[in-house]
């Protein structure tokens, strides 16, 4: 067992820290919002995750993890930070993970080991962290070992695919990827694979997120060509997946979370050669204004309309809104009375129609600056009603219940979690993705 410092206390990092510690290491978490250290060492979790109440708790109770203000030296530093991307200038945002480096080369000894676990774009492993930890005086390789070994963990199952899922390592020299070997070998159940070197890991986990986004983009335009032919692309999809080698995604409203949008722009990064990821993007991020299509075949004009929208959170289960396909349809909805009221009537003039009334709720989530309301308000006299995210408290909604709060009777079902024949039994109208 070692000595074990986690930069980063978010998603990925804080399990990450309490798996280390509950697997015998000495584990220090380091954030570098004070808030988030407090409210750890007041027994708090600024993170909603099934389970990992529990698992922190035992870790820190356990003494083998403690949270702290200050960087210190430890054998193995592993780097969890956030990597925004900024779509304004098209590039990554590596400032978290250089401000870690610039942290931990004034501690790092002869014979560390540090691990990048953040996901970035290629090479950023060799030349943005490597010579910052290099200023220490220290050569990656010989003095010390650099590695990257990037998460794949899914919300509402962290702790679980911590443990099961497979890992890639992969090292500046042999010798890093041995020294990250040893560590992970202490509580991964899944294979351990190694890559040639860090940059062939960091593209690795690139086209994991890519692949599922590209091919929820084909899911997604198949239910829009599916929807200009009148067919159910539920249905469609169903059919096609019974060839052996055909596995088409779900669609839906859009995609989530901080990976699957942003991960593919970091894999082309550097390179002329993207060509795919684009339209893939532009077909995921133009999926919230479908829905604003299908509310508007059911309504006309959406102005003076109340909609209520039923999940936030970005998938289902879990309460993360990073990147929310539901935050997306509630601007484009708005976006859409705005353009409809500047369109010049026969008149001349714009609409005079007043705005939109966007309810979001969702049972998952506790987040007072998006202006959340309980279920009941969110469809007392509602025109429509759109179920974004999948959670199990929609799938259980009584629709005559639903029937008798809304004023109007329309339902779009981007999840396909509604019974369909029940909700028409009611008196509804459902349209789905």
């Amino acid at each position: 067992m070692s000595t074990v410092f986690v930069h980063g206390l978010g998603y990925v990092g804080l399990p990450t820290a309490a798996m280390f510690a509950n697997y015998g290491h000495d584990v220090t978490g380091y954030d570098t919002d004070d808030a988030v250290v407090e409210c750890l060492r007041g027994g708090g979790l600024h993170i909603e995750e099934p389970g990992l109440r529990a698992f922190v708790t035992q870790a820190l109770e356990s003494g083998k993890l403690t949270v702290a203000h200050e960087v210190d030296e430890a054998k193995y530093h592993v780097i969890a930070v956030p990597t925004p991307y900024d779509r304004g200038a098209g590039v990554p945002d590596l400032q978290y993970v250089r401000a870690a480096a610039d942290a931990i080369a004034p501690h790092l000894r002869t014979g560390d080991t540090v691990v990048l676990e953040s996901t970035v774009p290629p090479t950023t492993t060799v030349d943005v962290l490597r010579p910052v930890l290099e200023r220490s005086g220290l050569s990656a390789g010989t003095d010390f070992a650099l590695v990257y070994c990037p998460e794949t963990v899914l919300p509402g199952n962290i702790i679980t695919e911590l443990k099961r899922n497979d890992r890639i390592v992969g090292g500046v020299n042999g010798v890093s990827t041995e020294a990250a070997v040893r560590l992970y070998e202490s509580f991964v159940e899944g294979e351990i694979y190694t890559a040639a070197d860090a940059t062939t890991a960091e593209v690795v986990k690139l086209t994991q997120n890519t692949f599922r986004d590209v091919n929820i983009a084909l899911a997604n335009e198949l239910a829009l060509v599916s929807r200009d032919y009148g067919v159910d692309s539920r249905r469609v999809r169903e059919l096609a997946n019974v060839h052996p080698r055909v596995d088409v995604h779900h669609p839906g409203p859009g995609v989530g979370g901080h990976c699957l949008p942003v991960d593919p722009w970091f894999l082309g990064y550097d390179s002329d050669s993207l060509r795919l990821v684009p339209v893939a993007r532009a077909v995921n991020d133009g999926m919230s204004d479908h829905v604003v299509e299908l509310l508007e075949a059911e309504l006309g004009s959406l102005a003076g309309r109340r909609i209520a929208l039923l999940g936030v959170a970005y998938k289902r289960g879990v309460g993360d809104t990073r990147r929310s396909p539901a935050l997306a349809v509630a601007a484009a909805l708005r976006d859409a009375v705005e353009e409809e009221r500047a369109a010049p009537t026969d008149g001349g003039a714009g609409s005079s129609g007043g705005g939109i009334d966007v309810r979001l709720h969702d049972p998952h989530v506790d987040d007072e600056s998006l202006g959340l309301v309980d279920f009941d308000r969110a469809v007392a006299d509602a025109d429509a009603a759109v179920v974004v995210t999948g959670h199990e408290a929609f799938t259980d909604l009584d629709p005559e219940r639903v029937r008798d709060a809304m004023a109007g009777s329309s339902v779009v079902d981007t999840r396909a979690v509604l019974s369909v024949p029940d909700w028409e039994a009611a008196g509804f109208t459902v349209r789905r993705i």
